[in-house]
């Protein structure tokens, strides 16, 4: 638990199922603010590039996620531009980054203490070679997870080493090439520090070590005071080393008075590696698969879960007429779809999961899709939805097509965990069998697919199969970029009641669901004008089949406090939403000790009990500065209130820490009320998900990949405050690997119990594939629960480190002038030479940095023959070689000119340079010395694209 920054800690909020870490102490570097720094500037290089090749400007108005996004995808498409997406993305990385100063405090690899420099490389190329993997397979949550954690630790190299001490400012690139060696390590018998009788030196690295150019890092222990005799400590109020000789503290994390300028020096070095990190990624994924990771993308994905059995003719038509729709329809928008999935079931088949970014594909996808079978009633729908929660983005919008209840109802309280913890939201079109023969059924059959999109914030619609086109209106208003809740609401048992809700000026396209029966409603604007649930009228438009009434206001509504007032005495509930870029992401967090106490994530429920606390990022119109929050309140779901009051900690950026000391017992919502100084307008949201308390706590961890046939063991800790006694333990995986866990445990009231679970990937199993692995934990009662999920990557441990090289054999620019602005009709040419040497092969070449054409022999040649042509006034090629593995190499050359003859047209070898530039000094002509400084000059180039 050992941050580049010692301090208390504070996790960020997510839309997904974790949260980051924030300094409470301001103006100073920690692990949080150098990896949002780097990722923003990485990704702002990329988009910046990607823009400029299209043609597109950037212009970014300011340095926030959402005006980075905004100028990135604003030019290419009309409508609204959301950056949550970008955010969350953002998150996902940073709680991984922190938690491994809760999770993994006590291991010296992942923090580079105790000299564990070997195995902290490890860990690191390791973590790099499952984030490539992952990339490739598109699995871009489990490659954000894992570069959370790669970063943390390459960061904790800086900042508990002596590399700065040895007077090194550039990174130690050696971290991120396991093919170069670990030089100059300290032995285990070699002492490093003096001893610090005040515990406060500015340098105890014994002179010794300095000259000699040794690397050690300071010993760590929160159990033993015990280390290698003449070794440095770690420091820090929880590490018991420090009592032992030689005392005192090496660790840069704080910026203290007596260690700033190297705290500085630390906070620079793991900037720049973790820049040189990201690069390396970049290049292997190409930027379009890194801003995908990254989450810069539009905020629409559609996914469809469509049962194919012969009674499903009908729906499946329907459905193919509504992605149709939607394609086409939205196409050129900021509306139009990043990501089509698809996932069909039957019985006793499910999937697999068809996802593409190509709408005509998708489109092909659903042309294939056909009904037949399925003479018995229930199918596997729930194992079909399962799929799609674990392979969709988090705060996804799912449709679920089916006409038969669950025959894998176990799977419930599973799906229930990866909504609450995917924050997406579940639609269901429920429509009745007509051919089917069996008995016609209730109701009440489809109650559990009611509760599961109630839980979500979804829809329950139940229609005939003639009313289901009318009802895909829903598909096409919430298959849309920034999409926000404004207010949600549900009743058991209904009764007259009057619900307000506030819209802004910036929110467009409002509607409002009522789904029920037997409903009647009085919609009122601010200026008191109403309009009652029997016609359109002056306020919107009104659409009315099924169970569900679908009002859409007007475009000229006004902004202020409106009302519905809905008169019934069965069952319903209530939704209104809107586009608009004004939103929130949060999550609830609790506080951990250790050496840098703080506040991390929690994993599943809430505890019970006890006040909650929860972090906000709040998304304005033009960053955190164009927002103010008002109040935040947990708010019943089911019954009447407006929730407990809050208390609001302002952390800059747009977060807020919030403290509820009164949580609800029932399903609640977390509802946000503000001001948006754009518009200077009160703002209104909501989130979707519903939400409990527990007295059950269920902690796991995964820190690393797991190699296919390789079994791993998963540890995980149980608690619980309420009754002790025996739970229930459940565990499943998205991909059915074999596992093994105790199905019960015995629990004792406020003592942590720990049990292990066994997962065996296949050994077929494709590298870069995911899993995800939800663990929920019942009282014997049935009255108390609570969950974790884990995404655990499964890795083909490689051997192949070695980069592709590239030797550029030829280059013609003579008839490039020297005056640049003559270049247009002058073209230039190159050639070069490829290989992988022994390694696993090129896969694929890319052009980075240059506007010409590149074309190149087949890749399956052991040395492939590259030919690239520009015009003059195009004067820098880069271009790109990655083997099957992931590693890269560059071409780079440049034939820019400060004057002096044309470029040479050939690129010798280095010997041949060398016999050049000896041939030049002694000759000692003009011409000799102008080749001379030439060579020398291209050469550290060429060198400096190999390193």
């Amino acid at each position: 638990m050992t941050s580049l920054l010692g301090i208390t800690l504070l996790a960020l909020a997510l839309s997904g199922p974790a949260g980051g870490f924030y300094s409470i102490r301001r103006g100073m570097s920690c692990h949080v603010s150098i990896t949002r720094a780097v990722l923003l500037q990485k990704v702002t290089e990329t988009c910046r590039t990607v823009a400029e090749a299209a043609g597109h400007e950037f212009n970014p108005t300011g340095s926030s996620p959402e005006e980075l996004v905004r100028a990135y995808l604003g030019p290419t498409a009309t409508g609204e531009v959301s950056g949550a997406k970008f955010h969350s993305a953002l998150q996902e990385i940073l709680v991984q980054n922190g938690l491994l100063d809760r999770d993994l405090a006590n291991s010296a690899p992942h923090h580079f203490n105790s000299e564990a420099f070997s195995e902290g490389r490890d860990l690191i190329t390791q973590g790099v070679v499952a984030i490539k993997a992952n990339i490739r397979k598109e699995n871009f949550q489990a490659a954000r997870e894992t570069l959370g954690r790669v970063l943390h630790t390459l960061q904790d190299f800086y900042g508990h080493s002596n590399w700065v001490e040895l007077g090194n400012t550039d990174p130690y690139i050696n971290l991120i090439r396991p093919d170069l060696p670990l030089d100059n390590l300290a032995g285990v018998d070699t002492a490093t520090c003096s001893d610090c009788v005040s515990g406060i030196c500015p340098n105890q690295i014994l002179r010794k070590i300095l000259n000699e150019k040794k690397l050690t890092s300071g010993y760590l222990s929160i159990s033993s005071s015990t280390k290698p005799s003449g070794k440095c400590s770690h420091g820090g109020i929880s590490d018991l080393t420090i009592v032992t000789r030689p005392r005192g503290s090496i660790n840069k994390d704080d910026g203290d008075s007596f260690n700033v300028a190297a705290h500085n020096a630390a906070v620079n070095a793991a900037t720049a590696a973790s820049l040189q990190l990201l690069e390396v990624i970049r290049l292997a994924a190409g930027d379009n698969n890194f801003l995908r990771m990254m989450g810069i993308a539009r905020s629409s994905v559609v996914c469809f879960v469509i049962e194919n059995t012969s009674s499903m003719s009908e729906d499946i038509n329907e459905a193919r007429a509504v992605i149709d729709e939607i394609i086409d329809n939205k196409k050129g928008t900021q509306d139009e779809p990043s990501e089509y999935i698809l996932v069909p079931f039957n019985d006793p088949s499910f999937g697999p999961v068809i996802r593409t970014t190509d709408p005509e594909q998708m489109k092909a996808e659903f042309s294939k899709l056909s009904a037949g079978g399925g003479s018995d009633h229930p199918e596997m729908c729930l194992s079909g939805l399962q799929l799609a929660l674990t392979g969709a983005p988090s705060s996804s919008y799912i449709y679920v097509f089916t006409d038969a209840t669950a025959k894998d109802i176990a799977l419930k309280d599973t799906i229930i965990t990866l909504i609450r913890t995917t924050k997406s939201t579940v639609s269901f079109f429920m429509t009745t069998a007509s051919r089917r023969r069996r008995r016609s059924l209730p109701a009440a059959s489809f109650n559990d697919y009611k509760d599961l999109a109630l839980a979500s914030g979804g829809q329950a619609i139940q229609v005939s199969k003639k009313q289901l086109a009318e009802t895909t209106d829903l598909i096409l208003d919430t298959s849309t970029s920034a999409l926000v809740t404004v207010l949600q609401r549900a009743r058991k048992r209904g009764k007259d009641e009057i619900f307000r809700f506030v819209l802004d000026e910036s929110l467009k396209n409002i509607t409002i669901y009522i789904t029920g029966t037997s409903i009647s409603f009085s919609l009122t604007n601010p200026a008191g004008v109403s309009q009652t649930h029997k016609a359109s009228g002056k306020l919107g438009t009104i659409k009315t089949v099924g169970n569900l009434m679908r009002v859409r206001l007007n475009a000229d509504r006004q902004a202020g406090t409106w009302k519905i007032n809905i008169m019934t005495n069965q069952p319903y509930t209530l939704k209104v939403t809107g586009q608009s870029i004004i939103t929130f992401i949060y999550d609830f967090v609790e506080r951990f000790g250790g050496p840098h106490p703080g506040y991390a994530v929690v994993s599943g429920r809430p505890q019970a009990g006890k006040p909650a606390t929860l972090m906000l990022s709040v998304i304005g119109r033009r960053g955190p500065s164009s927002i103010t929050v008002g109040d935040v309140n947990l708010v019943p779901v089911f019954g009447p209130g407006s929730g407990a009051t809050s208390k609001m900690a302002d952390m800059g950026n747009g977060d807020v820490l919030v403290t509820v000391d009164a949580v609800p017992e029932a399903e609640f919502v977390v509802l946000v009320k503000g001001t948006d100084k754009v518009s200077n307008s009160k703002f209104q949201r909501q989130s979707t998900t519903q939400m409990t308390v527990s007295k059950v706590t269920v902690q796991a961890v995964v820190d690393s990949s797991v190699e296919p046939g390789k079994a791993l063991n998963v540890p995980f800790t149980l608690m619980t405050q309420g009754s002790g006694g025996s739970f229930s333990i459940n565990i499943r995986n998205d991909r059915s690997f074999p596992m093994s866990y105790p199905k019960s445990i015995t629990l004792k009231t406020g003592q942590y119990s720990h049990a292990t679970l066994t997962i065996t990937p296949p050994a077929n199993t494709t590298s870069g594939t995911d899993t995800t692995l939800t663990i929920e934990v019942k009282s014997s009662s049935g009255f108390d629960s609570n969950y974790a999920e884990l995404r655990l990557s499964v890795v083909t441990k490689i051997t192949d480190f070695i980069q592709p090289v590239c030797d550029v054999v030829s280059v013609r620019a003579d008839h490039c002038p020297h005056d640049v602005s003559q270049c247009k009709p002058f073209l230039w040419e190159l050639t070069a030479k490829l290989t992988d040497r022994n390694g696993t092969g090129i896969q694929s070449i890319s052009l980075h940095q240059g506007t010409g054409n590149l074309t190149y022999t087949p890749l399956s040649n052991p040395l492939i023959q590259a030919n690239y042509n520009a015009s003059c006034c195009s004067q820098i090629v880069e271009f790109i070689a990655t083997d099957k593995v992931g590693n890269v190499g560059k071409c780079y050359h440049s034939i820019v000119r400060s004057g002096g003859p044309p470029a040479l047209a050939l690129s010798p070898p280095l010997w041949q340079w060398l016999l050049i530039t000896v041939f030049a000094v002694i000759v000692a002509v003009p011409a000799g010395i102008w080749i001379r400084d030439n060579a020398v000059k291209v050469f550290g180039c060429l060198q400096s694209a190999a390193k």
